[in-house]
């Protein structure tokens, strides 16, 4: 048998392409790069070809973000190199039960807690203390809608305060003693002032807490709010053994989460305006919470697609990454949709709802059509693409075949885009963490794998 450098150039041609699909089918764990920018070049006899589309990526601080009844409150204090310093401080109102039974003048007080639910935890050396303090708030919360730039005065000296060093654990509830003075005064009011006659009059006394994180301690809690957030009281009656309790909640409770950055003598600090396009050098970044998001020119796409006829699209991906390290406490974004925008970073809007336009999955419908019969895009939320973060390859990475096919047939016209940290099933991650991820701009790319059909 002959080996392979004595085959002809067309047998080396075939095997090169018999090489390729085996790889893959039997080698899907392979990064499709090794392959080269196009297989077989100049022999290839079934035109499989593998192309790679750098994209620029700016940075965008988005406007009016809105972290009013998130569902978590996120409290933290953060320093990066690239983001600089950012704070969340949780603001909330508290809530008690009408017709729920009450301490009385034999009630005795047994102790106070400030319970607090953890159900996420993002930073550095977890094993190390972080400190949590909460303090009553000197005006309250109102009807209106609050911002991640937005912030309420509270107390100096807080009702409760705890350190815990969360380790691996990252959903735990924590409990801390109510200042005793304070809870003293409460205990009294509930025994038999009108304080807590109803919701109106408790939010007059109480008219809500915030939860401050320790600067330094570069770490984010999330806590959620319910019946397992707020403050209980034990108590017995005189001569009565049996042990009562009384809560106060954060269920049905407005809150909203306050953001603080500061990111002079970094990268970003050059990121001013809201909705404007900036250039930090070599590295871009998201950062949920803080509302820094990417914007992806996608304009070299129209030139490569100029390029083109008569081909299909095996297989179309984005990348970004392999990203920054982070440290083992870090979790990245990890799921974002990509928003259709135009050259004012304004996210564009459906014709048929006014819904906002996302970029479609693979096997999506990418393209709807309105009564007139006019094709328009997509607009289902739920069936967005959704850029997922391998933890092992640490490569943001999303599937966009049926989109590349609809620009190449021309059914949709080419938008740049908006990443956003959100999915149909996990929520707004913007409103609900400061998690983030760093990525060099020569890593952010679309692969295509294409045959030709002629």
């Amino acid at each position: 048998m002959k080996s392979c450098m004595e085959c002809t150039p067309a047998l080396r041609a075939k095997f090169s392409v018999f090489a390729f699909f085996l790889l893959l089918v039997l080698g899907g764990c392979s990064d499709p790069a090794t392959l080269g920018l196009e297989l077989a070049p100049g022999n290839n006899q079934i035109g499989v070809f593998y192309k790679e589309i750098p994209l620029d990526a700016q940075v965008v601080l988005l406007d009016s973000f809105n972290t009013t009844n998130a569902g978590i409150l996120i409290v933290g204090d953060e320093q990066d190199p690239y983001f600089g310093k950012t704070k969340s401080t949780a603001y909330t109102r508290l809530h008690i039960e009408q017709g729920t039974t009450r301490p009385t003048s034999v009630s005795v007080l047994d102790s106070v807690f400030f319970n607090l639910s953890t159900v996420s935890v993002n930073g550095s050396d977890l094993d190390k203390k972080k400190k949590y303090s909460v303090h009553l708030l000197s005006k309250p919360l109102e009807d209106t809608l609050y911002y991640n730039f937005s912030k309420l005065p509270y107390q100096a000296s807080p009702i409760a305060e705890l350190e815990i060093a969360f380790k691996d654990t990252k959903d735990t509830l924590l409990k801390t003693p109510l200042n005793s003075v304070f809870a003293g005064e409460v205990f009294a009011k509930l025994k038999r002032g009108n304080e807590f006659d109803n919701l109106f009059n408790f939010r007059k006394y109480i008219p809500g807490v915030a939860i401050v994180p320790r600067e330094g301690d570069n770490a984010t809690a999330g806590f959620s709010l319910g019946g397992d957030t707020g403050i209980t009281f034990y108590y017995h009656n005189t001569g009565d053994t049996t042990k009562l309790k009384y809560t106060i909640t954060t269920f049905s409770s407005r809150s909203f989460n306050g953001i603080e950055s500061d990111r002079r003598g970094t990268p970003t600090e050059v990121v001013r305006d809201y909705q404007k396009s900036y250039s930090t050098g070599n590295i871009v970044g998201m950062k949920s919470g803080l509302g820094l998001a990417l914007r992806l020119n996608t304009r070299p796409l129209d030139a490569f697609l100029d390029t083109l006829s008569g081909v299909v699209f095996n297989q179309v991906t984005l990348e970004l990454g392999p990203i920054e390290e982070q440290d083992k406490g870090q979790t990245p974004i990890s799921g974002m949709v990509m928003k259709f925008i135009d050259l004012q970073n304004r996210v564009l809007l459906s014709s048929i709802n006014q819904a906002e336009l996302h970029l479609q999955g693979d096997g999506q419908l990418q393209v709807i059509s309105e009564v007139e019969g006019t094709k328009v895009p997509n607009n289902f939320f739920p069936s967005s693409a959704i850029i997922s973060y391998d933890a092992t390859s640490k490569v943001q990475r999303v599937g966009i075949s049926s989109y590349m096919n609809a620009l190449y047939k021309k059914e949709l016209q080419r938008k740049d885009l908006l990443l956003y940290a959100i999915t149909p099933n996990t929520g707004d991650d913007f409103k609900r963490s400061l998690r983030q991820f760093k990525v060099n701009k020569d890593k952010v790319k679309v692969t295509v794998i294409y045959s030709n059909t002629k």
